[in-house]
């Protein structure tokens, strides 16, 4: 079988494209929409925080130096005596003042040094209910200063332990009612082993 050649246009069909070719206008490519490719924008890169600052060494210490640091500024609770001398002043100043000098004379006294706490607390409550149906103002409550004591068990006893209840009682019911000032005594009626318990007037 006889291969065929190349077979090109006709002389019709290039008269054909000849005058469609005529008829085409070239592309205006000034005007030629731009393809633009959408690039995603950079997320901004998250604030990190400055790391802290480590704090300044101490400096090198030997085995028995001194050190160089200072004295220590730990602030200690005030004493019981400081609270109750620095507490506001609700009764008269001019009497407060002659109290707390030793020239009011208390009108009684209950001596409780030497008791526990359980026997202490109902007979100062028995003395304080007392004093105030009796109308008295000035009373004195002797507590003793305490002693250091060992009672050998693993919890160790606060020194004058009664003498630090005694002011928690007064100042709370049903004592509260009743008691206008409390004051360590002066030392001509006890000094730091007694109180000066000042009551309220009875309406």
């Amino acid at each position: 079988m006889a291969r065929r050649g190349k077979r090109g246009l006709s002389e019709d069909d290039k008269a054909l494209w000849n005058r469609v070719a005529a008829t085409a206008k070239p592309m205006d490519r000034s005007g030629a929409p731009k393809i633009t490719e959408d690039v995603p924008s950079k997320k901004p890169s998250p604030i990190r925080p400055k790391p802290a600052t480590p704090p300044d060494r101490l400096p090198a210490f030997r085995i028995g130096e001194k050190s160089s640091l200072g004295k220590s500024t730990v602030a200690h609770a005030p004493s019981l005596s400081s609270q109750l001398a620095h507490a506001p002043v609700r009764m008269d100043h001019g009497t407060h003042k002659r109290m707390t000098r030793g020239k009011l004379k208390p009108e009684a006294r209950i001596d409780l040094h030497g008791m526990t706490l359980a026997e202490a607390h109902p007979a100062l409550i028995s003395f304080i209910f007392h004093s105030f149906e009796l109308e008295r103002r000035l009373v004195l409550v002797i507590t003793g200063k305490g002693k250091d004591r060992d009672s050998g068990g693993p919890i160790p006893i606060r020194r004058g332990i009664l003498k630090h209840q005694i002011p928690n009682w007064l100042t709370t019911a049903p004592l509260a009612a009743m008691v206008l000032e409390i004051r360590e005594a002066h030392q001509r009626h006890g000094g730091g082993g007694a109180y000066y318990v000042y009551l309220k007037r009875r309406r």
